[in-house]
């Protein structure tokens, strides 16, 4: 992946990143809230030994720089801890008093700095103020020589004072912390899901899927009716506006060859497929052609109720002979009729792919300029293969980011397997937010803005092109 494919992920996975961050701040406003904050009290001291001559400096501070460690050691011994428990106030075991004593050395230099941490700023100044008499003490009493004179000699040179802020928490530097690791977490989540997502989310990955041509990307519509029939978009809708270059392009290939039936069909259930058959259908007939819709989903048939029409006489009642083609055929606006699914029968196959049906594809292609079959997912069931098999063109319907790609292309073979003539594919109900859902079609739609030019010391008003 490269730096745009990046972009692309955390573009498309923000929420991942914005949960994230949000979800680490929140861990880290608790452990503010909820962390008792803890004070420290400071002292640094000062090594040297005595010498008795300029030459034998060198020599002393190296040797007082070495023993540094082994002085640092000694603030958590017995020596330390036992008498800084008997102090009055204090009431902490010796163990406890050595949790709270931390010494430094300074790089190059024979200061030490020792910080004495307590959640009570009193306790631990007192700590602070004993530790610098009692280490002092003991140092020298150990580096004495047998004849008194103390080979090492500690100076107190700062403190003991109090830091002015306690030392935990530190809500700014968990804050940080925090984002960092939200990103960190958010960025790696969101990769980790677009990698394992086998969804198709592209025009590009459907047209390799398939190696059929995308003929359009249809996006999501949110003012089409959810409730009650017609089940299309306003004519001005960026929908519609995609759905009529699937018209064109259609129309494009029936220049050249015969193509009056067209299947619609998709790989699995949901995948917006009989919504985009009534919608190409009335688009048809807005170009002054007469259009039949045939709801070849015998098993759950629903275009009477996406036309808010009867559906209880349809196709099944044909082809089983109770009722006839004008008794079943319904009128919707203006160059458009519907045969609507019928009575469920118990074989929908078997109907499907008797001589009637061919008899029936037959008349409707002579009787009609168009007719759409909205046909059954592919995978399920094979009745779709059966009507895709007899119909001049099919159409594929993928719902983006929902339909993978092993569905796919299990349905491509499944149209190769009947010897269906694939059109092509329509990528359906494509995020709003996806920069390729309708190109440009928002703004070239939108009111345009008046230009303002300026001849000869006149201002004129001039509409944009």
């Amino acid at each position: 992946m490269g730096l745009r494919d990046y972009l692309r992920v955390a573009r498309r996975q923000w929420w991942l990143l914005v949960s994230s961050v949000v979800l680490a701040l929140g861990v880290a406003l608790v452990v503010n809230v909820r962390t008792t904050p803890v004070h420290a009290a400071r002292i640094t001291f000062f090594f040297t030994a005595p010498m008795a001559e300029a030459a034998e400096l060198y020599p002393a501070s190296m040797f007082s720089s070495g023993r540094l460690a082994t002085y640092a050691e000694l603030l958590t011994s017995e020596e330390i801890e036992l008498p800084l428990a008997a102090v009055p106030g204090v009431n902490l075991a010796p163990d406890e008093i050595g949790e709270r004593i931390s010494a430094e050395t300074i790089a190059d230099t024979v200061l030490m700095e020792v910080t004495v941490e307590d959640t009570s700023p009193e306790r631990a100044m007192l700590l602070a103020r004993r530790l610098s008499v009692l280490f002092k003490t003991t140092v020298e009493n150990l580096e004495t020589q047998p004849q008194g004179v103390p080979v090492i000699r500690v100076e107190v040179v700062d403190g003991p004072r109090m830091m002015p802020d306690p030392v935990a928490p530190r809500p700014i530097d968990n804050y940080a912390l925090a984002v960092m690791a939200g990103l960190i977490v958010g960025a790696a989540s969101a990769v980790l899901r677009e990698v394992s997502d086998n969804t198709v989310r592209s025009a590009d990955s459907l047209r390799e899927l398939t190696a059929t041509p995308v003929l359009a990307r249809v996006p999501q519509d949110a003012d089409a009716p959810v409730v009650s029939g017609p089940f299309v978009s306003p004519s001005t809708s960026a929908r519609t506006e995609a759905l009529r270059q699937v018209r064109t392009l259609l129309q494009s290939a029936a220049a050249g060859s015969s193509l009056k039936t067209l299947a619609v069909t998709s790989a699995v259930p949901r995948e917006g497929r009989s919504a985009i058959v009534c919608s190409l259908a009335l688009l048809f007939a807005e170009t002054g052609q007469r259009v039949l819709v045939v709801d070849a989903e015998l098993r759950r048939p629903r275009l009477g109720r996406f036309l808010a029409l009867d559906g209880q006489t349809g196709l099944s009642d044909v082809l089983n002979g109770s009722a006839g083609l004008d008794q079943a055929v319904q009128p919707w606006g203006v160059g458009l009729w519907l045969l609507a699914g019928g009575t469920p029968p118990h074989n929908p196959s078997e109907l499907l792919s008797s001589p009637r049906m061919t008899d029936l594809v037959d008349e409707v292609r002579r009787r009609f300029d168009v007719v759409i079959f909205d046909c059954p997912p592919l995978l399920p069931v094979t009745d779709g293969e059966v009507v895709a098999a007899r119909a001049d063109g099919t159409l594929l319907v993928v719902r983006s980011r929902r339909t993978t790609s092993v569905q796919v292309t299990s349905a491509v073979r499944a149209l190769h397997g009947v010897n269906a003539s694939l059109l092509g594919c329509v990528l359906n109900m494509v995020p709003r937010r996806d920069p390729d859902a309708a190109p440009s079609f928002d703004e070239y739609t939108s009111p345009r803005p008046e230009q303002r030019r300026w001849w000869g010391g006149r201002m004129s008003m001039e509409v944009a092109a």
